[in-house]
């Protein structure tokens, strides 16, 4: 007897990136102008300080401390995350305009300078079997520093295409990135407890806020006519560009932490944690950094985002085979691996 084909148990593409294409597409045919693309504007202003509000609310200030003692290991993660991956950035103006135009070569070298991700760095150092207090640690210091380090070096090696670090650019940077994120960290006592009842509510408040700053970021990018720059040759070297970023920080984190003498559970952990670059937090900066001309500055984070999750979940499950590592780092037998999301 012929039996039916089952549809895998997972879509393929992350069900939250099917969101972001139909918000892209919404703002493609309905795109956000006149009065209405300055009330989505001031939504979307909002939603950046309510996510970075969230952050600092949610961020461990006691389990970010104990995690100190691992130096050499957040050390190398930030140095790949803040100094590796900008380095490769700046390297990739060699492909001007032959394979990126200026426009998004401006986005591929910021995607090089935003923090790394928390909760996609978790879920697969878990199930690759590697250092999960260092992850958790070690993005949680990325998305604390890249607060102040992303936003200036954005304005050193971006310059006239963010405007560069002027008054005006400081005070929305403190204004909407730290002073809610330290008002979390200030009220995270009484509103932790609150906030840990209510995680899965809050997940959806945090995806809804990044669809809100893509909407208005990419309904710009339609009023102002840029799309005619971007065609499908362009995007599929675009694809290509960050195929070769991400194969190569790959390689770097592996091969690298084994030569500065870390074990197998730290490897895996530097390796996660080092090779990928936050969307969560990416966005919302760009919104600040770039204005009218966030919507050419983001598409390269987020095709390298999903990127990042497919190659990494392959990675991850063949890590996970790996022969067994006794010691600090390795998690316990039967611990069920963390839900990957985007981060």
């Amino acid at each position: 007897m012929n039996r039916r084909p089952r549809l895998p148990a997972r879509l393929p593409v992350d069900g939250y990136v099917l969101a972001l294409l139909g918000t892209v597409g919404l703002a493609a045919l309905l795109p956000a102008s006149g009065a209405a693309a300055g009330v989505a504007e001031a939504a979307a202003t909002g939603a950046v300080a309510l996510l970075f509000f969230l952050y600092g609310a949610r961020l461990s200030t006691r389990e970010a401390l104990d995690g100190l003692r691992h130096w050499r290991l957040h050390l190398t993660v930030l140095g790949c995350t803040f100094l590796v991956f900008p380095l490769l950035g700046l390297a990739a103006r060699g492909l001007v305009p032959a394979v990126l135009t200026p426009q998004l070569y401006s986005g591929f070298l910021f995607l090089c300078l935003v923090p790394s991700t928390i909760q996609s760095s978790i879920a697969f150092t878990s199930i690759a079997r590697g250092n999960v207090p260092a992850a958790i640690c070690a993005g949680s210091f990325s998305s604390l520093a890249g607060i102040v380090l992303t936003p200036l070096l954005a304005a050193a090696l971006l310059g006239g295409h963010t405007g560069g670090l002027s008054a005006d650019a400081v005070v929305r940077i403190v204004l909407q990135l730290m002073v809610p994120f330290l008002l979390g960290q200030a009220l995270r006592r009484r509103v932790g407890g609150f906030l840990a009842r209510r995680k899965k509510a809050l997940g959806h408040v945090d995806r809804g806020s990044i669809l809100l700053v893509v909407y208005t970021a990419f309904s710009q990018g339609m009023v102002a006519g840029i799309w005619h720059l971007v065609t499908p040759g362009r995007l599929a070297l675009l694809l290509a560009a960050e195929a070769v970023l991400l194969a190569l920080m790959l390689a770097l984190t592996w091969y690298g932490a084994g030569k500065l003498g870390f074990g197998r559970a730290d490897r895996i952990a530097v390796q996660f944690a080092g090779s990928k670059k936050s969307m969560a937090a990416g966005l919302p900066m760009a919104s600040v950094l770039f204005g009218a001309h966030a919507s050419l500055a983001v598409l390269p984070l987020m095709l390298f985002h999903q990127m990042q999750l497919m190659v990494c979940a392959v990675l991850a499950r063949r890590r996970s085979r790996d022969p067994e590592e006794t010691g600090a780092g390795a998690p316990v037998p039967g611990t069920p691996a963390p839900t990957v999301t985007p981060g």
